[in-house]
């Protein structure tokens, strides 16, 4: 029984976790929480953002 509350809990604290980096992601926050100025994987990590950023520039 205690195997089955700790895996429920378990799953809950994955769910929001989950949950809350959607979340993020879709106010335009990012996990990596630095800038995009020196990381090699700018392109393929914001890329979508960084698209729209140029065409709006245009």
């Amino acid at each position: 029984m205690g195997s089955v509350i700790v895996g429920i809990i378990v799953v809950a604290i994955i769910a929001a976790i989950v949950l809350s980096m959607r979340s993020d992601r879709k106010k335009g926050k990012h996990s990596c929480g630095g800038t995009c100025g020196g990381c090699p994987n700018a392109c393929s990590c914001h890329g979508d953002t960084q698209k729209h950023k140029q065409k709006s520039s245009k």
